[in-house]
């Protein structure tokens, strides 16, 4: 977490949505802008880690409203940006998928295709009752009325179609009901792996609401000097005092 908010792509959108050189009065034409723009910015804009495992995020600005909304802001892209992370893994995952039950769907339209000539050309359908069917038919065991209009004709046909296609039409019946059980549960992988992709959550635990200060956390910069210089001349004016007068009374009589 922490990478990814102190990452280039993060930084770089804070300081579009806000201007930040102008804000910061950095000039673009100047020969190293960017450093200077990036020095600012990781001056004012501070991201650890609290003692608790959390993240703490801090922004310093003249303007406390704006430094409040620049950590929303950082907060917003850190969704956007691990939302596309996780799109871009979650994508490919639904690509295989999409790859694979393509590639099961050819397989079990081939086999439907023969399935459907094997039953148009040699009449097979179902492979284990026509066997039990032509078996009664041939040793003329069938029971009831009809047992005596057996079509013995179309009975041989039947027999001679079993024996040259059955074997294949067994393996066809085998092979379609054990496809059809791995494309449906592919397909219920699939879907799975489609709502992680095409979920919309946000990837903050948000503890604690970014706040404008009310306060200011330090004087201006200007001021800061402004007294440094008072203080310095100060302490050397009195230093210099100091001095003339001990020069004056080692000179007098």
């Amino acid at each position: 977490m922490l990478q990814i908010l102190q990452s280039k792509e993060i930084s770089d959108s804070i300081v579009e949505k806000f201007n930040l050189p102008e804000h910061y009065e950095i000039d673009r034409n100047y020969e190293y802008y960017y450093t200077t723009l990036m020095d600012e910015y990781n001056q004012n804009v501070r991201i650890g880690k609290t003692p608790y495992e959390g993240v703490n995020i801090e922004v310093y600005d003249k303007n406390a409203q704006l430094a409040c909304d620049m950590v929303q802001s950082i907060l917003y892209y850190y969704n956007q940006k691990v939302r596309l992370m996780h799109e871009e893994k979650f994508g490919e995952v639904v690509a295989m998928f999409e790859r694979a039950l393509t590639k099961k769907e050819a397989y079990l339209d081939s086999l439907n295709v023969r399935f459907t000539q094997l039953s148009t050309e040699y009449g097979l359908t179902d492979y284990t009752a026509q066997s039990e069917q032509i078996t009664k038919g041939y040793l003329k065991t069938m029971d009831g009325n009809g047992a005596s209009y057996v079509n013995n004709k179309e009975v041989s046909k039947l027999k001679e179609n079993i024996e040259a296609k059955g074997a294949e039409m067994l393996i066809l019946q085998n092979l379609i009901i054990s496809e059809t059980s791995k494309y449906s549960n592919m397909k219920d992988e699939y879907e799975k792996a489609y709502m992680d992709y095409d979920r919309k959550f946000t990837y903050v635990n948000l503890i604690s609401e970014p706040f404008p200060a009310d306060k200011k956390a330090y004087p201006i910069r200007w001021l800061i000097v402004l007294i440094s210089a008072l203080a310095s001349f100060f302490v050397a004016f009195i230093i210099i005092l100091i001095l003339e007068n001990y020069k004056g009374l080692s000179k007098s009589p």
